[in-house]
């Protein structure tokens, strides 16, 4: 087989866009991949059907609390059938999109089966060999299920086997208080199931800002979401056919009955089996692929990108990862990719968005240096009007107001981000927020209307010491004349 310019191992986000990009510039391309589709863990088990559900969980909590606009409130028959159909069918309508069909339209050729590297340029898939110039590692990550005693004779379900229910959990244990955790359990709570949600940590959402964290655990609780929060796993166990999750807080345990658990403790990149020691391609203790900021490996010619690297792990962060590899494999270009201006957001509501730093991580970076300012939507017309006048938002700026971080926790924040992280992106400052008209009235304003407190305390300092320096001068120069 003549060699290829870019091979490609896996065929989720960072795969396809890498693909679809090098063989749009005319380059022989080669993608590997073991499973039966291409489309990855975003298309099948993640992105795509959690928003259905979430879709339909969100419609059903707005029936049953349509009285906050007007409306006489209902209950909802949910058929979960339907539901699991709707999720189902938004897969298969996006499912061309990524497919073997299409990768083999525009000129990438797709080779079924598991690969593993065999040398410095080759790579042997199921016993057949291919040469390449520049590879791309781009395996993914799978979800983490930990040892727990009884766990696994309780069947628990992830990300990747939720999808294949077909009854609706009667009572849903979650264990985890991560993204995942948080918005299926509040996705399934809104549907009818009966939700606990438990998590090892004090707080829901531990990488975001305190505020955010308190105003989603208070959310999840007023909608009926048992939280055991600060609670260690201790045990499954079945006693008279029920089963329960023993966890143990403050010394005592305590017995939670479920029908069904999901597992929502984390996920782990897929790197064994691929032979990367052969060609000198390093991981870190956790598996991840050591990548510098270009996505180069350790390895000569040989990249990886999306969540098999220990980077933000994220469908938008492997597709940029995929553009940045087209460039840098192919052009031997130095594109850098950088971490600080990507956004993120988690998906229950209210959507909880961050760009950036923290306020705290601010201010461990530059001390005394930083402005804080926050909106809170109760105050926001938009949300007044929709009914949903909940949430905040919270700009970060570092040394000369320069914006470095933000959090959006409200309706609609994950819209709102986009905005923040393209100042971020472009050195923009907290100012220039406020100075952009936004349409009214738009959820996009509050963050503009946070940004407008920083502006006008500004204007009003200056204004004051254009007033007092010259009143003070003046005093002084009295104060000396005879």
């Amino acid at each position: 087989m003549p060699r290829c310019d870019l091979a490609i191992v896996g065929g989720g986000t960072a795969g396809l866009v890498a693909a679809f990009g090098a063989a749009g510039l005319g380059a022989r391309v080669v993608l590997c991949e073991r499973r039966a589709e291409t489309g990855g863990d975003c298309l099948w088990t993640g992105c795509v059907p959690s928003k259905s559900l979430l879709a339909a969980a969100e419609l059903a909590h707005r029936m049953r609390t349509a009285g906050s606009v007007g409306l006489e409130p209902t209950e909802p028959a949910v058929d979960f059938q339907r539901v699991m159909a709707h999720v189902h069918g938004a897969r298969e309508r996006i499912a061309p999109h990524d497919s073997i069909a299409r990768l083999r339209r525009e000129g990438v050729e797709v080779v079924r089966g598991s690969a593993r590297f065999v040398g410095p340029d080759r790579i042997a898939v199921d016993g057949h060999e291919l040469r390449f110039r520049s590879a791309l590692i781009a395996t993914g990550s799978e979800p983490v299920v930990p040892a727990l005693e009884g766990l696994s004779e309780a069947e628990p379900l992830t990300n990747e086997s939720v999808w294949d229910l077909e009854h609706q959990p009667r009572r849903l244990l979650v264990l985890g208080g991560g993204p995942l955790g948080c918005e299926l359990g509040q996705a399934f709570a809104r549907l009818g199931s009966r939700v606990t949600l438990v998590d090892q940590a004090p707080d829901l959402l531990g990488r975001e800002e305190p505020e955010a964290r308190a105003l989603l655990a208070e959310r999840l609780a007023e909608e009926g979401v048992e939280l055991r929060l600060g609670a260690e796993a201790v045990r499954v166990e079945e006693r008279g056919g029920e089963r329960s999750l023993v966890i143990r807080r403050a010394g005592a345990e305590e017995r939670l009955p479920f029908d069904r658990i999901l597992v929502a403790t984390g996920r782990r990149p897929v790197s064994s089996g691929l032979g990367l020691e052969t060609v000198g391609v390093e991981t870190d203790l956790h598996g991840a692929v050591k990548v510098d900021d270009t996505l180069r490996t350790t390895a000569r010619g040989i990249f990886a990108g999306g969540d098999v690297t220990p980077t933000l792990p994220f469908t938008h962060v492997a597709g940029q990862h995929g553009r940045l590899v087209v460039a840098n494999a192919l052009f031997h270009a130095r594109q850098r990719f950088r971490a600080d201006a990507v956004p993120w957001v988690t998906f229950t509501d209210p959507e909880v968005a961050r760009v950036g730093l923290t306020e705290a991580q601010a201010r461990e970076r530059f001390g005394d240096r930083v402005a804080v300012e926050r909106r809170s939507y109760d105050e926001l017309d938009r949300a007044i009007t929709a009914g949903r006048a909940y949430g905040f938002a919270k700009l970060v700026a570092g040394p000369r107001g320069r914006l470095v971080g933000a959090t959006v926790a409200a309706p609609a924040g994950g819209e709102a981000i986009a905005e923040l992280a393209a100042r971020i992106e472009s050195g923009g400052k907290l100012a220039d927020v406020s100075r952009s008209v936004h349409a009214y009235p738009t959820f996009a304003e509050g963050p503009a209307r946070a940004a407008d407190e920083h502006l006008r305390a500004r204007f009003f300092n200056d204004r004051v010491r254009r007033v007092t320096r010259p009143a003070l001068a003046l005093l002084r120069a009295l104060e000396r004349s005879p």
